[in-house]
């Protein structure tokens, strides 16, 4: 067996592995002995059918399994032997000369191998980045407090429509005609597309009977007016003349005070006694929201930085685009596909590279507790969005306990559990440019 492994501008590589009859037809023969063992041949005990019979009708695929096994066990131990940084997958080289796998006894497999430009990554103390501490203002906070009173609010009776508040009329609703009669339609006004419609309702009350066309009021959304009348979309063309609402119902939506009720149902019960603790506890949790913001952009401000540090890094483009295109063999535009999408690739497999080695110069191992915290976070995340923000601990070791069992939720807490990690690090590393900013101006720059 001889291979050998050429790459004159290192980042093409060709890695040529030619195998002698001797290399693979032990384990030939041995594999057709262990057929012969066990087949089935018509006219023969088992165990009994003549070795030239058993070649004949195996020998070829049993070869073809074997000299596959080895060139894959070969190829791969060359390149971990000799810490050759590998992108992607070997490629069958366009240089490869046709050979027959049946006859030929001395086998030659050439194939083209990406190999990743060599570059060195590194951060040190002179190495100066920006980081933004979000400020929370009262606004923020009281923002934040009127969602906690909307989410806790209630709708209650009264006698009058207001339009500046959010009331909603139940009522009866027909067609003048008397094709469309709807009990206990229930209709929100300060919602209504049309201005001349939605003043047809203000100031009404109780009993009142209101003229108005639905079709006007919602001109732009079928649904909207099918949903509200009960009829099928296609049916809405049919029903575009005047409709009347009995109002019998005025419901008006009134936020929770900020009271004790409203502290045990943020933040659990007594954990909070008075408004100036409920609103630190905001002001805690929101700096803890802006602070992975701010994390997540300095990231984005490290790799700008190292991009630039680095360079321009030379690629085996034409090797590489091949990749791709195999990679997406089964998309009809596969060729457009490639050319429009392939500097981006190239672009994030520039950064994964230069952050795999400030992973490494940092030592960053990701354990299994690492996992479960970020996937724990993640669902203390998920769990806030619908305004839970006092789940108890079990629930949520459970919830990550149910995240980690599916593999393809893994390979992204992995990611998000190493970028934790690293920008901590780098954090202690570099010379932070700090700066205050408010959440509209870093919104802004981020939209930028």
């Amino acid at each position: 067996m001889n291979i050998t492994f050429e790459a004159p501008d290192k980042v093409n590589g060709l890695m040529t592995i030619t195998l002698e009859k001797a290399d693979y037809q032990g384990e030939v023969d041995k594999t057709l002995k262990d057929y012969r063992k066990r087949a089935n041949v018509p006219g023969f005990r088992p165990g009994q059918a003549p070795m030239s019979l058993i070649q004949r009708q195996y020998g070829p695929s049993v070869k073809l399994d074997v000299v596959n096994k080895m060139l894959g066990e070969k190829l791969y131990g060359y390149i971990q032997e000799n810490k050759i940084q590998m992108l992607g997958e070997p490629l069958a080289s366009e240089q490869q000369v046709p050979q027959d796998l049946e006859k030929d006894e001395t086998l030659t497999f050439k194939f083209d191998i990406a190999v990743a430009p060599e570059f060195k990554a590194e951060l040190t103390g002179k190495d100066k980045v920006d980081y933004y501490n979000i400020t929370v203002d009262d606004k923020l906070i009281d923002q934040q407090v009127e969602m906690y009173q909307n989410r806790s609010g209630q709708y209650e009776k009264v006698e009058q429509y207001d339009a500046e508040q959010r009331d909603m009329l139940k009522g009866d609703l027909r067609e003048l005609d008397g094709s469309i009669e709807v009990a206990d339609a229930v209709l929100m006004p300060q919602y209504i597309k049309v201005e001349d419609q939605k003043k047809l309702f203000d100031g009404s009350k109780l009993g009142d009977v209101i003229t108005w066309n639905p079709r006007k009021a919602y001109p732009e959304s079928d649904v909207e007016v099918s949903s509200l009348l009960k009829i099928e979309k296609d049916d809405v063309k049919n029903h575009e003349g005047d409709f009347t609402f009995q109002i019998t119902e005025v419901s008006r939506f009134t936020k929770a005070p900020v009271d004790q009720k409203l502290f045990d149902q943020a933040f659990g019960e007594g954990a909070v006694k008075t408004e100036d603790e409920f609103r630190q506890k905001i002001k805690e949790m929101i700096a803890a929201q802006f602070k992975t913001d701010s994390d997540y952009k300095f990231l984005l401000d490290v790799r700008a930085h190292m991009e630039e540090k680095v360079g321009k890094l030379e690629f085996p483009e034409a090797l590489l685009k091949r990749v791709m295109k195999l990679n997406n063999k089964d998309r009809k535009d596969v060729d457009e596909y490639v050319e429009k999408n392939f500097e981006l690739s190239i672009k994030e497999l520039g950064w994964h590279l230069i952050k795999e080695q400030l992973v490494a110069a940092q030592g960053i191992k990701v354990e299994n507790d690492d996992l479960k915290q970020v996937a724990k976070e993640a669902a203390r995340a998920q769990f806030a969005q619908y305004g839970m923000s006092n789940v108890p601990e079990e629930y949520l070791d459970n919830y990550a306990q149910e995240m980690l069992k599916k593999r393809e939720n893994v390979d992204g807490l992995v990611d998000r559990a190493v970028d934790i990690k690293l920008t901590a690090a780098l954090k202690q590393v570099v010379k932070l440019n700090e700066k205050d900013i408010t959440m509209e101006e870093f919104q802004k720059m981020l939209q930028a």
